[in-house]
């Protein structure tokens, strides 16, 4: 299963998207919240359910003990997102921006668990990068979790159909395409996620900015407020247009990732069996906590 990272130029519903995404897959589904400027997901969706005592900071003291230690801590921090299924699952963001600095040599270890996750568990993951922000050009290394960007299968720059959104995202479309030519898996990787708001459809966004719209996710601000705030799901929540869309885009995500390594001819993933399997038996315990 492939590995995902979405992000934006701004605000563009990054967050909603990845979990649309997670909670729409046919597959078990793994987002990881990603967000160096922290995490929403905590005081939105899952209000009043998850203490500061989880997430991706408790990740940073694990890492440096050693690879094992930091996939037992992955396999502890994760939240259902699905009640007693456990079958989608979230890493809830930082609860202070202020921690960021203390992952900068945890995103290259935690981006090995998270392809583990997707080739040995068989997990869609999907990762919410936030903002992205930019230093001489490169990808900023505390600001941004760029190792996160340069490993993934497909990195995806959510744009609204908006003149404003166009703007904004056409400033990092080149230097990101250069970043992950240099140092990810290929400047073939990058797409757009269109989610339409605004009046350019997806034809006039790709031509716009140059760059494939991989999926679209309709405007659906019920369900979409859901996502963001939590409370009671609205009527047909299962059956939104933004959910139906998304399951949608998780099979052509996976079509297309599959396409790449075929094409590129990728060599296989470097081997982690210890962290397969620790990473096995979360994927066959239940994840609700007592």
């Amino acid at each position: 299963m492939p590995v995902t990272s979405i992000a934006s130029a701004k605000s563009c519903g990054v967050t909603t998207a990845t979990l649309a995404l997670t909670l729409a897959s046919a597959r078990p589904s793994l987002l990881a919240e990603c967000d160096p400027a922290g995490g929403t997901i905590r005081a939105g969706l899952l209000t009043g359910q998850v203490s500061a005592g989880y997430g991706l900071y408790h990740l940073a003291a694990a890492e440096r003990v050693g690879p094992v230690e930091l996939a037992n801590a992955f396999a502890s921090h994760l939240w259902p997102l699905d009640g007693q299924t456990g079958h989608r699952k979230v890493l809830p963001g930082l609860t202070d921006p202020a921690q960021a600095a203390a992952l900068s040599r945890t995103w290259p270890a935690l981006s090995d668990v998270l392809h583990v996750m997707a080739e040995s568990a068989g997990h869609d993951v999907f990762i919410d990068a936030g903002r992205l922000a930019l230093e001489a050009g490169r990808l900023h290394p505390t600001l941004t979790p760029a190792p996160l960007l340069h490993k993934a299968d497909l990195v995806l720059i959510a744009v609204r159909g908006t003149e404003q959104s166009l703007t904004l995202a056409r400033h990092l479309i080149h230097p990101l395409r250069a970043e992950l030519e240099e140092h990810g898996t290929g400047a073939d990787a990058l797409g757009l996620l269109l989610i339409e708001d605004g009046p350019f459809r997806s034809h006039q966004v790709a031509e716009a900015l140059q760059t494939p719209v991989l999926a679209a996710l309709p405007w659906d601000p019920d369900t979409a407020a859901y996502l963001t705030a939590g409370g009671k799901p609205p009527r047909g929540f299962a059956r939104s247009p933004l959910l139906r869309y998304a399951r949608t885009a998780t099979e052509q995500f996976e079509a297309i990732a599959a396409r790449r390594k075929v094409q590129q001819h990728f060599p296989a993933p470097p081997s982690h069996p210890q962290l397969a399997g620790v990473l096995d038996r979360l994927a066959n315990r239940r994840g609700a906590r007592g």
